[in-house]
């Protein structure tokens, strides 16, 4: 376990934005945490995990602490259920690969997003009509002031679209260490209502597919429509979709005959972020090297040297003109830094 100071962090955030961090340290066990946090009790910090869900907008005044804990096990099962726990380092996509090969289902329409097991709770993580909150047991955390350990239940977690407790009441007091999921083993739900895997499928003459052919399909169409960071700088789907109120949306519709939704409530739709915004004429645009992504408006990317402050600029043109044209306000969905 080794400080470092004036550490660049391009190589730990998936915008690849060349930020530094004033000192920074990883930790690969529960002890090593806690002797971090306890030696630094009076430093500001700032936990980071994969890195796939912020945008840096400037370097961090901090003793930035990456979380690397490694490490799966299956902890109980019977005929029907596994119960799994994963440490928080582990690559999700990685973990997720893995459940398949054991025949566990019920994260398979979560294949290639990128990230850490450890922040998915925080950020209730979907994709394809899968959210972690449909799986999840519970997770431990260490809280940073006091280094005690606490399990957090589904309930108390308190899961929303893109949300947790974590992003609320608990923002920034605890470090999420390990997470269990209750996956099946037998007469797994294969979830393939999203027109996109039922398109993938039948080009492939898949009729009844199992989990890897489902993770396969959400796999094709994310590479076909999502920029590998590795490539590009991005952090997945920048902006959340709107929920907004059915008389919001009928003023748009209004205008806008052909604005799709997706009902959410009596009194509430959502509406794709994405078609939003490639109607208000940014898909594919470039600033710079900041830009949208030409195959998913939903995307910011760096290609190559832009900072966060240019991609913060774009994203906020972008929410500005998505709110003159329709009268709907677009929220960010990365943890703007």
């Amino acid at each position: 376990m080794q400080l470092i100071s004036d550490f660049s962090l391009k190589n730990y955030n998936t915008f690849g934005i060349d930020a530094k961090a004033r000192q920074f340290v990883a930790v690969h066990s529960l002890d090593e945490l806690r002797e971090v946090l306890e030696q630094h009790r009076l430093e500001n910090k700032f936990i980071l995990g994969g890195g796939s869900n912020m945008l840096l907008t400037k370097d961090i005044d901090a003793l930035v602490i990456h979380v690397d804990f490694k490490g799966k096990q299956v902890l109980r099962q019977d005929d029907d259920y596994v119960l799994v726990e994963s440490q928080a380092g582990e690559s999700w996509h990685e973990f997720v690969l893995w459940t398949i090969s054991q025949d566990f289902g019920g994260l398979e329409n979560m294949s290639l997003i990128p990230g850490n097991v450890g922040t998915t709770p925080i950020q209730n993580i979907g994709a394809y009509g899968a959210e972690i909150k449909d799986t999840f047991v519970s997770c431990d955390a260490m809280h940073i002031e006091t280094q005690q350990m606490r399990t957090f239940t589904k309930d108390e977690c308190e899961f929303g679209y893109r949300e947790s407790v974590f992003k609320n009441a608990e923002k920034n007091n605890y470090i999420i260490t390990s997470v269990v999921f209750r996956l099946t083993r037998r007469d797994h739900k294969i979830n393939t209502g999203y027109g996109d895997i039922i398109k993938q499928l039948a080009s492939k003459n898949i009729v009844n597919p199992g989990l890897r052919e489902v993770s396969d399909a959400v796999i094709a169409i994310r590479q076909s429509k999502l920029p590998d960071p590795k490539e590009l700088g991005n952090s997945g789907s920048f902006f959340k979709n709107p929920i907004v109120p059915i008389e919001t949306y009928e003023k748009a519709k209004a205008n806008y005959p052909e604005i799709p939704h997706y009902v959410v409530s009596e009194t509430q739709v959502k509406v794709p972020a994405g078609w939003l915004i490639e109607q208000a004429g940014f898909k594919g645009k470039r600033f710079g090297d900041a830009g949208v992504h030409k195959n998913q408006a939903l995307v910011l990317v760096n290609y190559g040297n832009a900072t966060g402050a240019q991609i913060l600029e774009l994203a906020k043109m972008v929410q500005d003109a998505v709110f003159e044209k329709f009268g709907i306000e677009i929220e960010a969905e990365v943890n703007v830094v």
